[in-house]
């Protein structure tokens, strides 16, 4: 009985690739096709109001779609992070403060499960799960080497704390596009 084979791949052979991809213990996750409008738009207003809030912060920036190089074999490209410190200019290479995944179905499982562990064991300080189907934010803190979950934000402010620029959020401005008016 033969065993099945499934190639072992790397750093280097993910910078050889043509379109999206992340790389998780050795293995290629193809990235889904262009995210749709809302994706885009909830991802690009996080970034906008954490960079105003960090815009005096010398050693801080928030990136988005950026490469975190975990190790040699796992790279992962998170729709926002605020970085600090960071000195690598090709790719991430320590873990960022505050990581937000902007959630869809395609993703969804990687995002929640798989990501969730590696930021965690990595010290991503806060990891944001972010679902624009129900626009609402779930905010879990590293306390203790552990994610605990902050709770579930849509029209409530979250202030990011223990981290070298403090950032507060109003998720109910973050999702203000979206929301039927009555």
């Amino acid at each position: 009985m033969s065993k099945a084979f499934f190639e072992h791949y790397t750093y280097e052979d993910y910078c050889k690739w043509e379109g999206d991809w992340e790389l998780i213990d050795g293995h290629p996750y193809a990235m889904a096709p262009s995210p749709m409008k809302t994706h885009q738009s909830i991802a690009y207003e996080i970034a906008r109001i954490v960079g105003n809030e960090v815009e005096d912060c010398e050693d801080c920036e928030v990136l988005g779609e950026v490469d975190y190089k975990i190790n040699s074999d796992t790279v992962l490209r998170p729709d926002v992070v605020l970085t600090c410190g960071e000195i690598n200019e090709k790719h991430l290479s320590k873990a960022p403060k505050i990581v937000f995944e902007v959630i869809s179905p395609a993703t969804a499982k990687r995002d929640e499960v798989y990501k969730f562990e590696i930021y965690e064991e990595e010290g991503v300080k806060y990891y944001c799960l972010v679902y624009p189907d129900e626009l609402k934010v779930k905010i879990y803190k590293l306390k203790d080497n552990k994610y605990q979950k902050e709770g579930d934000f849509t029209y409530e402010k979250y202030h990011f704390k223990d981290i070298e620029c403090e950032v507060e959020i109003d998720f109910q401005k973050v999702f203000k596009r979206f929301t039927k008016k009555v």
